[in-house]
């Protein structure tokens, strides 16, 4: 069977969409929010690095084409730390 491959809309990688964070604009209601439901979607490494750039470059809410709640990205540090992934770039994405 053939697994979907999507791309980091931070670093480009392509893999699996199971190794990826969703971020979906829901249609027609144009909230975003986390993991599910049925519209615009983009797909996040789980890396500091990646999440920091995205952030940064405000490449989200490009790809979504709708405003990124800050909630949305805190709930991506929170899945990050939880993983334990965060490296000392987290200190830098404060300031």
């Amino acid at each position: 069977m053939d697994l979907n491959y999507r791309r980091c809309l931070s670093c480009r990688k392509v893999a699996p969409k199971s190794e990826f964070w969703r971020i979906v604009r829901v249609h027609p209601t144009h909230i975003v929010q986390l993991d599910q439901g049925m519209g615009r979607s983009a797909y996040l490494c789980p890396q500091d690095i990646c999440l920091k750039n995205a952030q940064r470059k405000n490449r989200l809410a490009k790809v979504l084409k709708a405003s990124v709640p800050e909630a949305i990205y805190q709930e991506l540090w929170h899945r990050l730390s939880a993983a334990g992934s965060i490296d000392i770039l987290e200190d830098s994405s404060a300031g």
